[in-house]
């Protein structure tokens, strides 16, 4: 059971942009990668809202977002939210069991 975290890091003047930026630079994000039962681990920026990174997370399976939680990548992380003085919205999902429904809506 896969799990999708998306957050919605907004601020003003760019600073979730820099927030991303910072978390790439300073090999933050490389280093929750790294951890076991990560994913992904990707920023997205919307191109009809400057002031909004989406962040998509994804993890193997709720003990590893656990010990991802439980992990010193997250007083980094919530020390550079912070310092951009961020906000943020999150969306879960789970994956479904069985998609086969939707297999003739996928083009690969």
């Amino acid at each position: 059971m896969g799990l999708t975290i998306n957050i919605h890091y907004t601020g003003v003047g760019g600073a979730a942009r820099r927030f991303a930026e910072e978390m790439e630079s300073s090999g933050t994000a490389d280093a929750i990668r790294a951890e076991e039962g990560n994913l992904a681990y990707r920023y997205y920026y919307p191109a009809d809202d400057p002031e909004t990174v989406l962040l998509v997370d994804r993890w193997r399976d709720q003990a590893a977002l656990d010990a991802h939680h439980a992990s010193p990548m997250m007083s980094r992380i919530v020390e550079l939210r912070d310092k951009h003085d961020l906000h943020m919205t999150v969306e879960r999902f789970v994956d479904a069991e069985d998609a086969a429904e939707d297999a003739q809506f996928i083009r690969e």
